[in-house]
Parts: structure tokens; C-alpha cells; sequence
């Protein structure tokens, strides 16, 4: 547009970023928490031999399905992680695998009781939506410019970025599981004298159950999608294999490495989706 100066939008965001860099203690405060979480889980994971490990996969998703047992599941995941074990990439696995748990863990930490808040307000509702929509469609490579600014490089930002793009199912699907449920059985409580509290954790957390499960799939799904991405600021893992085949333009060990990111996405989606039936079920 001529004659009309841009807005300098580029310099204001990184005065905003230079200035959040001062809280360098809130900040080294974050990472510690996070730290000791990635820390925990990779120390379980070390801590299990390969084939201890794919026996509690297993044995997993046998008690999971037990009412309606799915074999071809069950045979995939051996066939895959022996596959991953026989690669050598079974190092590069636990820590996509870490990578991920503790992202969905906190994803679900913070995007369950925000999502539950937006069901009781519309106000609220209205005010977390666009911001949903930004943190869901911004390309993903953005956030880790102010992750590494804030957290440094290595796994902490990288689940620092994975938790911002992968939130947003959790959140949205908490909202309206808990807005799905009948009306009747709300009002049916509510002559029965039960409190708010009372209310949310025996009607409405039950019967959303369902379209929450859906929502953490989701975001588990988008947190493992991460994972390259991740690799380009120091996070450890199947990424790292992916991103430097790429370098070398080596395409056999990228594809492989493809593989084995391809195999741990399927058995977290079909883990998830079959303890969701397994709750439907039930209820």
C-alpha cells in the first residue's frame, strides 16, 4: 500500500520476547519441573530391558481389549517394536516416547480444567477461542524461536512447543463434551441438591468421558507430529534420526527412521482409542 509505512509488528514481538527473558527465574523454575519430568520417565524407560517392555505392551493392550480382544493389534505391536529393537533405534524411541508422554501429560494438566471452565462460561468461552484457533493453525516451526529464548535447547522447549500446538484438541473437546451433556440429567441432579463440584465429578466428567478421550488422542497424535520438528532444537529421538538423514540427503535412513515414528504414532492412537471403547463400554 503506497505512501502508507508498514506497522513495525516484527520489532514490537521481539521487544515483547526480549523483555520475557528478564523473568530468567520463572523461566529456569518451568524447566526444572519439566526437566524432572522428562528425567523420570526416560529413567523408566532405561530402567526396562527391550523385551520387558514390549511384554507390558502387550500385556496392556490384552487386559484393554479383553472383552473383544484385537489380535492383529497385538501382533503388530510385536512385529513393530522388534522391528524398532532389531534397528537400534530403540534409544531413539524412548525418548520420542518421552517426548511425548510428558507433553500430553501436561497438555492434559492445563487443557482439562480450562476446557471444563469454558463449558460453565460463555464469556470465557468467547476469550480462550481465537486464542485456541492462533496456537492451533500458527505453522509449528514458529514456536520454536521464543522456546529456545526462553527455555534454551534440548528436550524442555522441545515439549514446551509440542504442549502449545497439541493443547488445543484436549481443551476444545473438554468444552464441549461437558456442553453435550443432557440437560435432563443436569436437572435431574440439580434436584437432587448436588453442589457445582458434586455435579461436575458424578454427571458431567462421566458422561463427556467419551469426547474428552477423543480430544486426548488427539493431542497425543499432535505431540508424537512434533517430534522432527522438535529435533531441530536439541530434542532427542526418532526426530533427531529424520533430521539429520535429511541433511546428508541420506533417504534409506530417513525412511527407516520414518517407519519406526510411523509404528509408535499407531500404537499410542490404537492404545487411546481402544481404553476409550473400553470406558464406553463400561458406562
Amino acid at each position: 500500500m503506497p505512501n502508507i509505512p508498514s506497522l513495525p509488528l516484527a520489532d514490537w514481538i521481539d521487544k515483547l520476547v526480549d523483555s520475557l527473558t528478564k523473568f530468567e527465574g520463572f523461566f529456569n523454575v518451568i524447566t526444572n519441573i519439566i526437566g524432572g519430568v522428562v528425567d523420570a520417565f526416560q529413567w523408566v524407560f532405561d530402567l526396562l530391558p527391550p523385551w520387558l517392555f514390549i511384554l507390558l505392551i502387550l500385556a496392556l493392550t490384552f487386559w484393554i481389549n479383553r472383552k473383544k480382544q484385537k489380535w492383529g493389534l497385538l501382533i503388530f505391536e510385536l512385529v513393530g517394536l522388534l522391528l524398532i529393537w532389531n534397528l537400534d533405534f530403540w534409544r531413539d524411541m524412548t525418548q520420542t516416547l518421552t517426548l511425548v508422554l510428558t507433553s500430553s501429560l501436561i497438555a492434559l494438566v492445563i487443557g482439562v480444567p480450562l476446557g471444563i471452565w469454558m463449558s460453565k462460561s460463555n464469556v470465557v468461552e468467547a476469550i480462550f477461542k481465537p486464542i485456541l484457533d492462533f496456537m492451533q493453525t500458527m505453522p509449528a516451526f514458529v514456536y520454536l524461536i521464543p522456546a529456545v529464548a526462553f527455555f534454551g535447547i534440548g528436550m524442555v522447549p522441545g515439549v514446551v512447543a509440542s504442549v502449545i500446538f497439541a493443547m488445543p484438541p484436549t481443551v476444545r473437546m473438554t468444552n464441549l463434551g461437558i456442553r453435550q451433556v443432557s440437560t435432563e440429567l443436569v436437572e435431574a441432579a440439580d434436584s437432587f441438591g448436588s453442589t457445582g463440584w458434586q455435579k461436575l465429578i458424578k454427571v458431567e466428567l462421566p458422561m463427556a468421558k467419551s469426547t474428552m478421550m477423543a480430544g486426548i488422542n488427539q493431542s497425543i497424535m499432535l505431540a508424537l507430529s512434533m517430534v522432527v520438528i522438535a529435533s531441530m532444537i536439541g530434542a532427542m529421538g526418532l526426530g533427531t534420526r529424520v533430521y539429520f538423514a535429511v541433511g546428508r540427503n541420506d533417504a534409506g535412513g530417513g525412511f527407516v527412521a520414518g517407519i519406526a515414528i510411523v509404528i509408535v504414532a499407531i500404537i499410542l492412537d490404537r492404545l487411546t482409542q481402544s481404553f476409550n471403547k473400553k470406558n464406553t463400554t463400561e458406562n
